[in-house]
């Protein structure tokens, strides 16, 4: 990194640093020793060009590591960095001012498959699609440099910098800017939990990780090291200040751990608010948690972290049963009868209840006075979809008319909807987990170790893609050309029409989260064969998943139905797997 007239690293374990600058080719320019200071940062007088590409030589070895810091890996996470220059580019969002994210409406994308090409500028041109789809808040999954062509984006080692295949940091800046030139703000989604298994030297400069502790993905980062700390909440300022960011997604903030008496996330916080509040605009926290703590959102002044807002898995549970009828694994609990009821009036089912599938009680209750829109909630996003042995969407199982009503419970639940690139027409493509080890070995033991992973949940081996095999990220695109196809189209429609009632009904984001009621209209053992009503201030949302024709004791002016309905002055009836909005 670059402070002013000198060039610094953090590098606690070396004994020796010394600065390369290397030529395009790679070929060794100059090489100068630097100097141990304060707190193991080491330094040099001299500043680097925008372009130049660097490196550091740690002890009394040859090999060349990027900067920890590095702004751009123009030729991948094990070559030098470069020097990039934030301030070049010209921005054209003075007058942006943000949005906020109640009332809002996410979209989730992968910027590798969203687009044929797969790059920012190819995802620029489809921005006018999230416009009329009426998207708020575009939130793109990892970015950050990471090993091999094609990725996730979870695998990152360069936190700092932008994956050259998408077009790079100026790429990221085009992205940003053009899509506050719609009014889209932008949240990237970032891991601070774990480190992809390829190009991770942050070891040898100093203690990012703590020895004996790891996750699910890898070892522990060492949050009780404050230039660790610092390295993650730059970072986020980096996002949010640098490249005009308007929020972040934090990736499974439960596997961090840290003992702190302050807690890596409400530290974050406060200096992301603090930002906020210098910038003029809002700047958004949303965690992912499996930990059913409603401690993430509350305010600080009430003993919270005071994240933003954080996503609720309860809630895609409960739908995905009712849409489906799975209850294997994870999703066994939320047949029950009031999985719905719980989930839209409370927020958790697992609110401190006990969980068969972790056996033991789980989660805690969210305080009555809660916003429901700091719950994020969706029917698909990239993990429910891609940690599926196949990829599969809902529109590879389930009817039109039943994606319809997916549309619905989507649309009109009291948290913030968040939709999964390609969901608003029914893509009919899988999104399947793909990655691009070029280590032999490492990719070996990816495609091995997910294929036995399904294997001993009952899955047959052959079904389960590879997921170094490139086909597996070619069908993982997106096909635009659906949209030309009717059935796709008349979904398309439908998602427009509801996020249009959204924003002209004042019950559909209102932020009192006991405020829904729900009413179990027709019982079933089968969680996927019921009907129930959910009443939201003058509104009610009618949902018949029954093969049967349903009568509800409630009229009113009909404001959208996907099939059709029949009224009285009391009742209104629903073919069978078909929702409506009733206006009171």
């Amino acid at each position: 990194m670059t402070s002013g007239a000198q060039i610094q690293v953090w590098a606690p374990r070396a004994r020796r640093v010394r600065l390369r600058r290397v030529g395009d080719d790679g070929s060794t320019l100059d090489e100068r020793e630097m100097t141990a200071g304060v707190g193991g940062w080491w330094g040099i007088d001299g500043e680097l060009a925008d372009g130049e590409r660097y490196g550091f030589v740690i002890d009394d070895g040859d090999q060349l590591r990027p900067d920890p810091r590095s702004r751009r890996q123009p030729d991948g996470v094990h070559a030098a960095s470069a020097v990039f220059d934030e301030t070049a580019f010209t921005w054209t969002d003075r007058a942006w001012t943000g949005r906020q994210l109640a009332g809002g409406l996410i979209y989730e994308l992968h910027v590798g498959t969203f687009t044929p090409a797969g790059t920012f500028d190819a995802a620029i041109e489809r921005l006018d699609h999230l416009v009329d789809l009426g998207v708020t808040h575009v939130e793109l999954l990892p970015v950050n440099a990471f090993n091999g062509q094609w990725n996730w984006g979870y695998d990152g080692v360069l936190w700092y910098a932008v994956h050259e295949g998408y077009g790079g940091p100026r790429g990221y800046q085009r992205f940003v800017d053009a899509a506050h030139a719609r009014g889209l703000a932008v949240i990237q989604d970032v891991v601070y939990n774990h480190l992809g298994p390829s190009g991770n030297y942050l070891p040898e400069f100093g203690p990012y990780l703590r020895e004996g502790s790891r996750n699910t993905w890898g070892d522990s980062i060492d949050l009780d090291q404050t230039a660790v700390r610092e390295y993650i909440i730059e970072n986020a300022l980096m996002w949010l200040r640098d490249r005009h960011v308007d929020g972040l997604r934090l990736d499974a903030v439960h596997a961090l751990h840290d003992d702190s008496r302050v807690h890596i996330l409400k530290e974050l916080a406060e200096r992301v608010d603090a930002l906020s509040a210098h910038e003029g605009r809002p700047l958004t926290l949303i965690a992912e948690s499996d930990l059913n703590d409603p401690t993430l959102i509350l305010p600080r002044e009430a003993g919270g972290y005071g994240l933003t807002a954080q996503w609720s898995d309860d809630w895609h549970h409960a739908v995905h049963v009712a849409l489906t009828g799975e209850t294997s694994g994870y999703y066994a609990d939320f047949a029950a009868p009031d999985a719905i009821e719980k989930v839209t009036d409370g927020g958790f089912f697992h609110d401190g209840t006990f969980s068969s599938f972790r056996d033991r009680v789980h989660g805690s209750p969210i305080p009555h006075e809660m916003a429901a829109w700091r719950l994020v909630t969706f029917a698909q996003d990239h993990d429910q979809i891609g940690n599926r042995a196949t990829g599969d969407r809902l529109s590879q199982t389930l009817s039109d008319d039943r994606l319809a009503v997916a549309a619905v419970l989507t649309l009109t639940a009291p948290g913030t909807p968040m939709l999964f690139m390609g969901e608003e027409w029914g893509a009919s493509t899988p999104w399947q987990f793909f990655t691009s080890h070029p280590e032999p070995e490492l990719g070996r033991a990816t495609a091995e170790g997910r294929i036995a992973e399904f294997a001993r949940m009952g899955w047959d081996a052959a079904v389960v893609p590879d997921p170094q095999d490139p086909e597996t990220f070619e069908r993982s695109h997106l096909d635009w050309d659906e949209l030309a196809i009717a059935h796709h189209g008349r979904l398309l429609d439908l998602y427009r029409r509801l996020a249009a009632l959204r924003r002209e009904l004042p019950e559909l984001t209102e932020p009192g989260i006991r405020e829904p009621s729900v009413h179990l209209v027709v019982p079933s053992d089968e969680p996927q064969r019921r009907a129930f009503r959910i009443d939201r201030g003058g509104l009610s949302i009618l949902i018949n998943l029954t093969s049967d024709d349903v009568a509800f004791d409630v009229a009113g002016e009909v404001l959208l139905a996907t099939r059709e309905t029949a009224s009285t002055a009391e009742r209104t009836t629903l073919l069978a797997e078909s929702a409506a909005i009733i206006q009171r």
